[in-house]
């Protein structure tokens, strides 16, 4: 099994960033501040962005099939990875069941956490009904473990580029683990304090994306930085994460 390392990358003329694309999987780039998938706000979201492609490149009557395997939050950006037939849906979503697809985020915090690398470790509980999540004791109902560990890159002032690796896959996990060590992400309205002075996208990029192929078993790695003109990215030196 040989590793491919991809982080060129292509434009279409809808503006979607594409990475890679064969006949079972297409990897794209979600731009900060649109969903994964349709929600009730009605606004451009990435799975339909996917699809019009598909559909507009092949041809292709009617709806195109495109597979939503993971997702991430409305404000966070960074690479994902979409089936084109059901067949690799069901592969791909097996790998992240079974954790073995590999997620590196980049965040950037508002204060400097007092460890330059830890392990964080806590029990969260998402309110549905008002789209908050929040630390609980582990004996709460409905409480499920969130592990991450950390590696802080670069600091300027009072803000912290670090290197995130998620161990479980909590909805706004890195978010709330951050904000209970006291170190919320630059421009976070819904955790953060403050944020009143913070201008910019949310401190948070999906950098780069580990799997294996699922028909051909090639392990396969994808990076993309963020827009490095941009605040809080360009207070830092990003793209040496991202070279190869």
């Amino acid at each position: 099994m040989t590793e491919k390392t991809i982080i060129e990358t292509s434009q279409t003329e809808n503006n979607l960033m594409i990475l890679f694309e064969d006949n079972q999987i297409i990897v794209a780039v979600k731009p900060q501040n649109i969903p994964s998938q349709s929600d009730i706000t009605g606004d451009t979201d990435m799975l339909t962005l996917v699809k019009n492609y598909i559909k507009e490149k092949y041809n292709k009557p009617g709806e195109a099939f495109v597979g939503l395997v993971h997702r991430l939050d409305r404000p966070t950006g960074g690479v994902m990875v979409f089936a084109k037939t059901s067949k690799a849906a069901a592969r791909l979503s097996q790998q992240i069941r079974e954790g073995s697809v590999n997620k590196i985020y980049y965040a950037v915090t508002s204060k400097l956490p007092k460890q330059k690398s830890d392990v964080l470790t806590n029990y969260l509980k998402k309110d549905e009904k008002n789209n908050i999540v929040r630390i609980v004791p582990q004996s709460e109902k409905d409480a499920k473990l969130a592990q991450l560990s950390y590696k802080v890159l670069q600091t300027e002032g009072e803000l912290a580029l670090v290197e995130v690796k998620l161990h479980t896959g909590r909805s706004h996990q890195i978010r709330v683990q951050f904000a209970g060590i006291n170190c919320p992400l630059y421009g976070d309205n819904k955790y953060g304090q403050e944020k009143s002075k913070q201008t910019g996208n949310l401190g948070l990029w999906a950098g780069r994306l580990e799997f294996v192929h699922p028909v051909t078993k090639q392990k396969m790695t994808f990076a993309c930085p963020p827009d490095t003109e941009k605040m809080p990215w360009k207070s830092f030196f990003m793209d040496k994460y991202f070279l190869r």
